[in-house]
């Protein structure tokens, strides 16, 4: 993306060139525009990320590529791609601009701003049981917090706009510009109300007969698509599953509800229901040798490390995770 465009020669006048490759002499403020682009994917994101207008941000990266003789992106149908060269620049200054961030803050020294809010987003279920009783220690610490539950696909749009800081995704994000990490792994399980499952045959029906012993048993799903209960059929069954939901309900602990007080059968998170199978309350109606796993990840803002509690919040859920 080498723009010459008619005002580049009044932009560039007083700007000073490094060496080529180098960011060697380059304005701070244009290195930390640069690494909000990298991150976000967009100009637009970026602007709104920094407080600056998007024309300022166009002008601030096109200044930056002049003094360095490199391209740093390229431009999409939707926000921008980062050229070769942007990816070893990002490399090599992320480090320091996020340290020096780290001290200084958007206004001045810690000790004399406080921290802003980490804006904290994911499934309300991990949100409810994994994260929430954890947070103590923080909180103690000064940390305030502003939690959202939510989509994985929404919540991740609205992290690349700069609204929150981390987001517990069910999925690995694509591409470069948001850096994700794994959390923790989530096993599904097959379970009902003590009463089906005596109905069905018990678990020793199902591992004889597979799916064909839950036929007449109505499913309770978090959807009409019943994706979590989707993909159990096909990882341990082996088949396409054919039925509706009787009752449907976008939460989770509903559907835990439903199910131990006896409306049907549903495939749940094992965390979410582990008290309840403790107690027997609800009944593990299959144990597989091969599980369904889902794999959750911390996906982080582009640019919030500037916030030094960011930081602190992501590295406390990476220690968590090892008791959850």
């Amino acid at each position: 993306m080498r723009h010459r465009d008619s005002d580049e020669g009044t932009e560039g006048a007083h700007a000073e060139r490094a060496p080529s490759g180098g960011a060697a002499q380059v304005d701070l403020n244009l290195l930390r525009t640069f690494l909000a682009v990298y991150r976000t994917g967009s100009f637009t994101a970026a602007a709104r990320l920094l407080g600056l207008s998007q024309p300022t941000v166009t002008t601030q990266i096109r200044t930056l590529e002049r003094q360095l003789d490199r391209e740093l992106f390229q431009r999409l149908a939707r926000g921008v791609a980062p050229a070769p060269y942007a990816d070893e620049l990002a490399s090599r200054i992320v480090e320091p601009l996020d340290a020096l961030a780290g001290v200084t803050g958007p206004g001045g020294p810690a000790d004399v701003h406080p921290a802003e809010p980490v804006h904290l987003a994911g499934p309300a279920e991990l949100l409810t049981h994994r994260v929430m009783p954890t947070l103590a220690p923080l909180v103690d610490k000064g940390v305030r917090l502003r939690i959202t539950p939510g989509l994985t696909e929404p919540l991740l749009e609205e992290l690349r706009s700069g609204r929150y800081d981390l987001v517990l995704s069910t999925y690995r994000p694509r591409g470069r510009a948001l850096a994700s990490v794994p959390l923790v792994d989530e096993e599904f399980v097959l379970v009902s109300a003590p009463s089906w499952a005596e109905r069905v045959g018990g678990p020793a029906r199902i591992a004889a007969d597979g799916a064909a012993a839950l036929h007449g048993v109505p499913l309770v799903a978090y959807a009409e698509d019943v994706p979590i209960v989707r993909r159990y059929w096909r990882h341990v069954f082996g088949k396409r599953l054919v039925r509706h939901p009787a009752v449907t309900m976008p939460d989770l602990n509903a559907v835990k509800a439903a199910v131990a007080g006896g409306t049907g059968f549903s495939v749940l998170p094992r965390y979410l229901c582990a008290a309840e199978l403790a107690s027997g309350a609800l009944v593990l109606l299959h144990d597989p040798d091969d599980p369904p796993i889902n794999t959750a990840f911390l996906v982080q803002r582009p640019g919030s490390s500037g916030n030094p509690h960011v930081a602190l919040v992501r590295d406390h859920l990476l220690e968590m995770v090892r008791e959850w």
